[in-house]
């Protein structure tokens, strides 16, 4: 069994914000693998069901951000899985907006929902799906993430958070390994240009 939690406050204030684009792409789950999201368990809205062939539990913590170890340390504790079998879907302000990044384990960076998880679980050796939010910021950082999207950045929010739900699909069928193969790259066109610029 695996656990997809995606990271992001509660509420209709916080509903389409940057920090809540890991919530966004569990309820894209649920929506492309008919899982209801509904039940109130952990301290978070959870749903049961199949992805790849994978019995998986779809967590969104509802402690707000700062507190979402407190959620995700009550799921792992009482189903017993090992940090492997933990997938967390959160948004990364250094990460370019559309873009995103799988790491196996490491650091919480800045991310204040990701550091409460380290703390609370006492590892830092599980999958993580980082969806990029960067883009130009005047002032605070807490205003930028706690910002909607406009634009052309809500386009490419909506492709990032849509490549995260291709990207937990992998995970679950082929492992992580096969799926930071397939979406740690970047494009061939991306990658020339950068040579021609060297």
């Amino acid at each position: 069994m695996y656990i997809i939690a995606g990271l992001g406050n509660p509420g209709k204030q916080y509903e389409n914000t940057k920090h809540n684009v890991g919530f966004q792409a569990v309820d894209l789950l649920a929506e492309k693998h008919n899982i209801k999201v509904n039940k109130i368990k952990f301290k978070a809205l959870v749903g049961e069901g199949i992805i790849s062939g994978q019995k998986v539990l779809l967590v969104k913590p509802q402690t707000f951000m700062n507190l979402s170890g407190n959620s995700i340390r009550e799921v792992m504790a009482f189903y017993k899985l090992n940090p492997e079998n933990l997938i967390v879907i959160y948004d990364d302000i250094d990460v370019e907006m559309g873009r995103i990044r799988i790491r196996r384990g490491g650091s919480a960076g800045t991310h204040n929902g990701m550091r409460s998880i380290l703390y609370d679980l006492q590892e830092d050796q599980f999958p993580r799906i980082r969806i990029g939010i960067a883009g130009q910021r005047k002032g605070d950082l807490a205003d930028y993430v706690l910002g909607g999207f406009a634009g052309e950045a809500k386009e490419l929010a909506e492709q990032g958070i849509r490549t995260a739900v291709s990207a937990a699909e992998r995970i679950l069928a082929d492992g992580i390994d096969r799926a930071m193969n397939e979406y740690n790259v970047r494009p061939k066109k991306e990658k020339k240009e950068k040579a021609d610029e060297e």
